[in-house]
């Protein structure tokens, strides 16, 4: 149990744990403000396909259509807090050592972005657009493979090249050293980077993250900067120095944030996650039935479902239900599974007759 050690004697130096800032720095977008609002939505305009042209006729260009959106709504939902008293008392029989502002600092790199980078990188593998489930240990024969595997999806997906961060538990990454792909065509160790970055491959910034702050059963996670945000709308500390009732100094501090993926740039936020027996579950992809019916074989999963065509893992207009009703016969329906301590399963499609 923890206590207030007085002891007859203090070094000046005192040992605090190992810490290390946030990894996510600047993987990720910043350029959307919450500045007086709790909730921030976004529209994606909807384009339409080409056509041929034609040279008779009055719709030349073909049939107009008023361009559409879909809208994602962002509410910001982590609101954490903390409060320390340091006593004048304690304090001095200490020598000293417990200095207000440097007692803050240290809770914010032991407590606070710690606990903000474990929630993100939780939200990025429930939240990618594409989650790989696989039941083959991560190894130094697989593992730029795998890692290729996902990077092949980004291409396809159109995601740009560049701008990319490849996130790694501290296990994987030492698969990826010993790796003989990868040898000879990236420097990995070349030099030591700052906030967690160890190297480059494929193009990639490598981020090295300690277990402590890692979702579970997650082998490695890539994402554009521009797929994601992680804003932090207040980040307050206070020191207040003889308050009413204290002797001594009071310490208090809030954080108040959340991580999005935009649906519009979701294929550049990509997951691999270990399916072996024991370890991660990812949903069953839902069938879509033509009598509206929605059925999953996962037991105990939810199901979110829409009818204008938007992705139902971030569209505001998403419903909850196992069934579709008074819709129009072609309706598209798109729905997918989730349940609490499992994986999103990937989106269904299914037409109404």
């Amino acid at each position: 149990m923890s206590a207030i050690n007085l002891h007859s004697k203090y070094d000046k130096e005192i040992q605090t744990q190992y810490v290390k800032d946030s990894l996510l720095g600047n993987c990720l977008d910043n350029t959307y403000s919450f500045s007086g609002v709790k909730t921030v939505r976004i529209s994606t305009p909807i384009t339409v396909p080409m056509s041929d042209y034609s040279r008779t006729g009055t719709n030349r260009y073909g049939t107009p259509k008023e361009m559409e959106d879909i809208v994602q709504e962002l509410t910001l939902s982590q609101d954490k807090s903390f409060t320390l008293t340091i006593d004048k008392g304690n304090n001095a029989d200490q020598n000293g050592i417990k200095e207000a502002g440097k007692m803050l600092k240290l809770q914010m790199a032991e407590q606070a972005i710690p606990l903000m980078d474990k929630y993100s990188f939780e939200r990025l593998s429930k939240l990618a657009g594409k989650i790989v489930g696989n039941s083959t240990a991560i190894s130094k024969s697989n593992v730029c493979e795998r890692i290729t595997a996902g990077t092949t999806f980004m291409d396809d997906s159109e995601v740009p090249a560049y701008d990319r961060t490849l996130f790694v538990p501290s296990e994987v990454y030492a698969k990826l050293r010993l790796s003989e792909e990868f040898h000879g065509c990236d420097r990995l160790m070349e030099k030591s980077l700052t906030k967690g970055q160890v190297g480059t491959y494929d193009n990639m910034r490598v981020v090295k993250v300690p277990h402590s702050r890692w979702p579970q059963n997650v082998n490695f996670i890539i994402v554009h900067k521009r797929a994601a945000c992680a804003p932090v709308k207040l980040n307050d500390t206070k020191y207040h120095k003889d308050p009413p009732g204290i002797s001594g100094s009071l310490l208090e501090g809030r954080q108040y944030y959340d991580l999005f993926v935009f649906g519009a740039k979701c294929n550049g936020v990509y997951v691999d996650v270990n399916t072996a027996s024991g370890a991660g579950v990812i949903c069953a992809t839902p069938e879509v039935l033509p009598d509206g019916t929605i059925n999953c074989e996962t037991a105990g999963a939810a199901i979110k479902y829409t009818i204008d065509g938007s992705d139902p893992r971030y569209s505001a207009t998403a419903k909850i239900g196992t069934e579709v009703w008074n819709v129009a016969d072609g309706t598209v329906v798109r729905a997918y599974a989730y349940k609490d301590g499992a994986f999103p399963s990937e989106v269904a499609e299914g037409k109404i007759e």
